[in-house]
């Protein structure tokens, strides 16, 4: 006897058909009739009435679902005490516990590795819980306290979050090695604005970024003219292997760049991304090669600042090739 299959009594015994009750159990409803069936046959009694219209309880049944009810909340008192000890324990060790983080999908591949390493090495008695997603979600899951933490960049609206500054990253321009501009050492963004450009799909903070710094793709990007001018993926590395079969130009963030790809002429011929050519953007007529800053944020409530600290400290271990720190 399980306490899976006492919730699976419970939920029978409540919705009177065996469909209902494994949608609400969020399993098959083979999976859950199975077990129900193991359960009758361990207690050797028939908990259940099975006709073509609906499922009614035995009298007998009446009385084991009536214990199964007890016993699940006297389960779920135990859960909710041995969470209060966890919160206690949080409480004489911040840095004791899982640390629920978000991470904006623009960021997480590339900074991930490295900070899950560096935390694991500098706090392993903190677990890292990694939800990645769009900025706007990570905020709302901030407001109800799905997560702690969230690694975004800004601009982002103002929600009364506590931040804490990172890195500035610059933005690259990646083309197809065959393109003119590959022969160049840097480019402007003016040099950008004639030339079919590859987007984040909608929802994507860094397409935003990028319409800023080019705006005159946002119209394109809009109307019916822009499907021969712009096209869209749904991430950084789609778009990259559009830019390998020729497809366009993008603009990437610093640490999505592979180290190998900015070697020399000769060395880059042996590295994975041979069909691409990442150049540096420099400024041109006043504007000022595009950046992101990258921020960490939290609720204002919340009270493990030194879980905090030391999920900063395990960014700033990390590399971070090419990006300014902005505090250590």
């Amino acid at each position: 006897m399980t306490l899976t299959e006492l919730k699976y009594i419970v939920a029978v015994a409540r919705e009177k058909h065996f469909g209902r009750a494994a949608e609400a159990c969020y399993v098959s409803q083979p999976t859950l009739s199975v077990a129900i069936k193991k359960l009758e046959e361990e207690l050797d009694v028939k908990i259940f009435e099975r006709s073509a219209g609906e499922v009614s309880v035995t009298s007998l049944g009446e009385e084991i679902v009536r214990q199964a009810q007890s016993v699940r909340q006297a389960q779920s008192v135990l859960e909710q005490a041995s969470e209060i000890k966890e919160i206690a324990k949080r409480g004489k060790d911040p840095l004791s516990g899982v640390l629920t983080l978000g991470v904006i999908y623009t960021i997480g591949p590339y900074l991930l590795p490295d900070l899950v390493r560096n935390s694991i090495n500098m706090t392993p008695q903190m677990p890292l819980m990694l939800q990645e997603n769009f900025t706007v979600k990570l905020l709302e899951m901030l407001r109800t306290g799905e997560i702690d933490c969230a690694i975004m960049a800004e601009p982002f609206p103002d929600t009364g979050l506590a931040l804490a500054p990172l890195y500035d990253e610059p933005f690259m321009a990646a083309v197809p090695s065959a393109h003119p501009l590959a022969q160049k050492t840097s480019v402007s963004t003016i040099d950008l604005k004639n030339e079919t450009m590859l987007l984040l799909g909608a929802g994507h903070c860094f397409r935003d970024h990028v319409l800023e710094v080019c705006p005159e793709f946002a119209r394109y990007a809009s109307n019916s003219e822009g499907i021969r001018r712009t096209f869209e993926g749904s991430s950084l590395e789609t778009i990259k292997y559009m830019v390998a079969a020729g497809m366009g130009v993008t603009l990437v963030p610093r640490l999505s760049v592979p180290e190998e790809a900015l070697a020399t002429t000769e060395r880059r011929r042996r590295v994975d991304e041979p069909h691409i050519r990442y150049l540096p953007i420099h400024e041109a007529d006043g504007i000022p090669p595009p950046t992101r800053r990258v921020v960490l944020a939290w609720r204002r409530s919340f009270t493990r600042y030194e879980a905090i600290a030391a999920l900063r400290n395990a960014v700033y271990a990390s590399p971070l090739p090419g990006v300014q720190r902005l505090s250590e």
